[in-house]
Order: structure tokens, then C-alpha cells, then sequence
């Protein structure tokens, strides 16, 4: 079986299984390699994976016993709505994320996966607006993910940065405005 395909259908189990409320009894003794498992298919780039984590974030009761790390700062000290843009979500898996590997010890393995799935949240979050603001979002969303990755945190992201995609929306919306 591809890991593509296992991790799909160990998402939709978990989905399922979270929805139902039968992931884990919150009394129940969670090994080191549940835990593991269920971390690394909550933080894949997929949007099942997103979807998942973001159905246990919403009921977190049957995930107690696997003492995950819900806390966040969302984006940190930059914008977690930059131009309007709802980055505040894809910002909150990825500390997730971040803060949970490096609990588990094994962070600096998967910390290139982490990010990428940050971008693809992104991407995911942009593809939802207007196409005529949507290239300024998809600017920010790269602007977000090489600050994570180059630097560890979305708080390098720069005032020079905003003011850039901040033109970039006004001027594609001035363009629509011109042509209707």
C-alpha cells in the first residue's frame, strides 16, 4: 500500500473514529507509537490531515490521554488575519505542529514537513477569496512559509512584506472596479 493512500485512510479512520467519539477513551493508557501516529497524521499536508486535526481541536475530550500541546500564539507577533486574509487556523496547526514534535524529540526530522503543510494550509485558505485578491493572498501565504522555514517563526515577517501584498490586493481591486 502507497503512503499516500495509508495516510488517507488512517486520517479517515481517525476522522471517523474522532466524529463518533470513539478515538480514545480519555481514561486509556496511550503508548509512545499511538501517539506518534495519530501526531504525524494531524500534521501532513494534506486537507484530510488538516481536517482531522481541526475536528479533534474542536472536541479535544477523546484526545485527553494522548496529552498533546493545544496552546498557541497563533501567528505570533505578525498578523494572524493579514489584508483580511484568515491565516489564523493554518497558524494554529502549525504550532501545533512545532510544539508537539519537539516534545516527541523528534522536531528537526520533520520540521521541513511542518512547514510545508503550513504553506499548504495557506493555500488552502487563499483559494477561497476572489481571484482578483487571491494572488495578493497567495504572496502572503509565501511570505508566511519562508519566514517558517527560514527562520522558525511568521513573526520575521516584515512590515515591507504587508505593505507589498497590501498594494498588490489594492491594485488588482482597482483594476476589477475599473473594468465592471
Amino acid at each position: 500500500m502507497s503512503r499516500r493512500l495509508a495516510t488517507t485512510l488512517a486520517t479517515g479512520v481517525i476522522a471517523l473514529l474522532t466524529t463518533l467519539g470513539l478515538a480514545a477513551p480519555a481514561a486509556a493508557a496511550v503508548s509512545t507509537q499511538q501517539k506518534l501516529s495519530v501526531l504525524s497524521t494531524w500534521t501532513q499536508t494534506s486537507a484530510s490531515s488538516y481536517n482531522a486535526w481541526n475536528s479533534a481541536r474542536l472536541n479535544k475530550t477523546p484526545w485527553a490521554g494522548y496529552g498533546f500541546d493545544w496552546s498557541t500564539d497563533y501567528c505570533s507577533s505578525s498578523p494572524d488575519n493579514p489584508l483580511g486574509f484568515s491565516f489564523n487556523l493554518s497558524c494554529y496547526r502549525h504550532d501545533f505542529g512545532y510544539r508537539n514534535h519537539k516534545a516527541m524529540g523528534i522536531f528537526a526530522a520533520n520540521k521541513s514537513r511542518l512547514d510545508s503543510a503550513f504553506y499548504e494550509d495557506l493555500k488552502r485558505v487563499c483559494a477561497t477569496y476572489n481571484s482578483v485578491v487571491r494572488p495578493a493572498c497567495y504572496s502572503l501565504a509565501w511570505t508566511y512559509y519562508q519566514a517558517v522555514s527560514v527562520f522558525g517563526s511568521v513573526a520575521a515577517v516584515q512590515q515591507a512584506d504587508l505593505d507589498r501584498a497590501a498594494k498588490m490586493k489594492a491594485d488588482a481591486e482597482r483594476r476589477a472596479a475599473a473594468r465592471s
